[in-house]
Formats: C-alpha cells, structure tokens, sequence
C-alpha cells in the first residue's frame, strides 16, 4: 500500500543540513515525514516545486507588533498576515508594545491574544526593567517566552536599563540568552541637542553616532563576561563594533538587519526622509561594507527585520518628534534573495542567518531545519523572480515600507508552517492558527503535539 502525507512537496530543491537535494518531502501531522522520492505515494495536498528552492522556514526573531487590538496600529494579526506574505513562518515579539511586556499577566494576554489570530508561530519576549530584575530567572521560563530584552539605550516605548548597576542586576537572574538594543542612554542625553536643535532627520546618524553603540557594547560585553551571562547584540549598525564582538563570540552572538545591510546615509534620508529613520540608524556606506565583511567573515549570526512600523502621518510629525522605526517582515525575504542573487552571500548563508542560527541561539525545538521529525516549516522561493517591491503590496497596517520602488530577484511564492499552506502566489489560505514556539530549555511537561 501506498504511503499517504498530509502534504506533498514535490521536485524543489531542498536546502537540507547535507546541502542542496532535489527532493520530494512527505509531511504529517505537522511535521516532516518523508525526505526522499513520493512520486508512488499520495497526499491530500501537493505542492509541485519544479524550479523552486524550499528552505527551512524562515523565522524573524526581531519584531515589534506596537499595539494588541489596534484599529490602526500594527496588532498580532496584521503583523503575522505581514509575515507569511513575506514567507517568514515564526516571529519573535519584542516587549516595548502597548501595554508594556514585563510580567507574567502582559506574557499570557499576549498568548491569549494570539490564539486564532495569528498567522504564524511566534513568542514574546519579556522586558527587563529595575523593578522585574529578579524576577527574570522566572519570566523567561513562562510558556511562550524566547528570553529577555534589555534597552540600554531609549528607544519607542519606555522600557529602559541605562546604568551599569541595573544591567548587572538583570544579567545576574536566568540563564536563556538576553537580547539587547545596545547604545548609550548617557550619551544619547548629552547630544540631545544636535537632533533639537538642527530638526532635520539627516542629523539622525550624528545624534546616534557611532560612539553611543561603541560605548555600549563595550560596557555590555564587560558586565556579561562578569555575570558569565549569553547576550544577543541586536540590529548592529556600525563597522567598529564588529571586531569587538569577534573577539568576544563565546558569550555575544550578532544580528544585522536588511534595512543596515542595503540602504546608507545621507541618500536614504534624502529619498525616504523620517521613514528611513530607525535606531540605531541607518549610517554611511562605510559600516554597510562593514557589515558585509562581518556577514562574510562569520562574526554575523542572526538576520533580524527588526519589523517596527508606524503610520505614515506618525512619520510625517517634525523630527526629532517623529518615532523611529519601519516595516520589515514581509520585504526581509526578498531584499535578502536578492543579495543572494548579487553575490554578496549564498543561499545557503541565507538558510544559516534565518533559520539554523535562530534555532541554535534560541535553542528552539524542533525548527530551523529540514528534517525527518522537524517541524515542516518550509518557505518557498523562486530564485529567478524579479518583482517590484511596493507600498500597495505591504499588508502591514501602516500600508508603507523604505524598500518602495526596489526592484528584486527571488521572491517568496509559498508559506508553509506546520504542514498547513498559510500563503501561496501572494493569497492567503486558510485560517489564522499560528502557536506559541517551543524552546528546549524549558520545555513543558506534556508534549504540544504527540
């Protein structure tokens, strides 16, 4: 008798851990049975992937979904809509939302808000504050929990842990990696003045310089290297820290964003004004070529979108007024491919930055590779594809992106998680079921699924 799958993906080429493999994959019961020929088996769906590239599905561990329930904020569901558009299949969420993520309570309202609304996996991240310090050992073990976030520096929304004492304190309770906005509150204060008084978002880079992320990464390393602590730099944004961090991998890992490794001042602010503004911003191309070379040197781990949109009437108020941040999980995908397509990495490096490393970092269970018993995570590209990228095809509330107008090759043309095809051919399928990761360290004491 013949073997039946829930679903079969048919002759893609298949990124595995032993390389490329032009391959049929077998799923049941949400995960990957099957990794071989299926052409005598039989599926209740089939996906016919001739010419198609079928990765590990694609997980972003920088988000920022802004407001639970907003009619025109970014929510649970619009974001995760955004995300498998995008082919992305997991989010991770960063606290600084409305209300703020940094007890048990704002941790299951968001698990609650979720359920039957979001359109992939996802988990959020609890934010470290001088009153949570130690109680964090606890919180980054609760269900749907990824870890800690720490911001050094201020940023949207009022989480903040500025002073050397307070740092040390929240690395002292846990032991999961803690993610962290590394730039300096002290300094950010002190140059206040040049971003007030010049209003002009060009000064955006100036304010923000290179020396508020130096100093704070410095800082960082040191009380982390004393509290024996993993850290996660996010969103580095300039050349001088990467040798710092090279020097310091057994304790830092690295993301870079699509947004740091493609566009550069003054020219972004000139063609986007206050929609390319960001912290930490995006600067001249000097730190994008050193971003490259970090990104080629290994030093980098992680691609994160670092997704924080607002409306464009939010962007159009007069700097330094107007809120920093843009959308980016849907065009990550994408732009990224089509760096691929240019040379400036393999596709392969692609699968490490987005979804093995995430995995290894994380240590997420059961994604980030394909895998006989993996979850059947898969986001599907066409390699050759050259579309448009445009605000009409940004899905998020604020209906806008940076990347408008950018001209791509390689495009995500199907999503799917768990088994279940949540996006094909730019349409949604189905219903919003996304769930709550599960990570190894704190796995629960009954298994989610049998």
């Amino acid at each position: 008798m013949a073997e039946t799958f829930d679903l079969r993906i048919m002759g893609g080429t298949c990124l595995t851990p032993s390389g490329r493999i032009e391959t049929d994959i077998g799923v049941r019961d949400g995960r990957t049975a099957a990794i071989g020929d299926l052409a005598g088996a039989s599926g209740a769906l089939t996906i016919e992937a001739g010419g198609l590239y079928v990765l590990p599905g694609v997980i972003d561990t920088q988000v920022h979904f802004r407001e639970p329930g907003s009619e025109h904020k970014e929510d649970l569901e619009s974001g995760t809509r955004a995300a498998v558009m995008g082919g992305v299949t997991a989010v991770f969420e960063m606290p600084n939302t409305s209300p703020m993520t940094t007890d048990r309570a704002a941790l299951d309202d968001k698990l609650d808000r979720a359920a039957g609304r979001a359109w992939c996996d996802f988990a959020f991240f609890v934010g470290a504050t001088a009153e949570n310090a130690e109680t964090l050992g606890e919180l980054e073990r609760s269900p749907g929990c990824c870890g800690v976030k720490v911001f050094m520096g201020s940023s949207t929304g009022g989480l903040l842990v500025e002073d050397d004492e307070t740092l040390a304190r929240v690395l002292a309770n846990g032991s999961r990696r803690v993610a962290v906005h590394s730039e300096d509150e002290p300094r950010l204060l002190e140059r206040f003045e040049i971003a007030e008084n010049g209003q002009d978002v060009r000064l955006h880079p100036q304010w923000r310089d290179v020396d508020v992320a130096l100093i704070a990464t410095q800082r960082l390393l040191r009380i982390a290297r004393a509290a024996g602590r993993r850290i996660h730099v996010l969103h580095i944004s300039t050349a001088e820290e990467m040798p710092l961090l090279a020097e310091n991998k057994d304790v830092a890992t690295v993301e870079v964003t699509p947004q740091h490794l493609t566009l550069t001042a003054p020219e972004c602010y000139d063609r986007f004004g206050r929609r390319a503004q960001m912290n930490p911003p995006i600067r001249e191309a000097r730190h994008r070529e050193g971003l490259w070379r970090a990104v080629a040197d290994g030093i980098v781990d992680v691609i994160g979108s670092d997704h924080a949109p607002h409306t464009a009437e939010e962007k159009d108020q007069a700097y330094p007024a107007s809120p920093s941040g843009m959308p980016g999980v849907q065009t990550l995908v994408p732009v990224m491919l089509t760096h691929v397509n240019e040379g400036r990495l393999t596709l392969e490096r692609f699968v490490d930055l987005t979804a093995a490393s995430p995995a290894r970092i994380y240590n997420i269970a059961n994604k980030g590779r394909i895998a006989l018993g993996y979850d059947a995570d898969f986001t599907l590209v066409d390699l050759g594809a050259e579309r448009v990228i445009s605000d009409d095809w940004i899905v998020s509330k604020c209906g806008w992106t940076a990347f408008d107008g950018m001209t791509t090759r390689g495009w995500p043309v199907a999503t799917v998680i768990r088994g279940r095809i949540v996006m094909r051919e730019d349409e949604l399928i189905g219903e919003a079921a996304g769930e709550a990761v599960l990570f190894s360290e704190c796995l629960p004491s009954e298994a989610r699924r049998p």
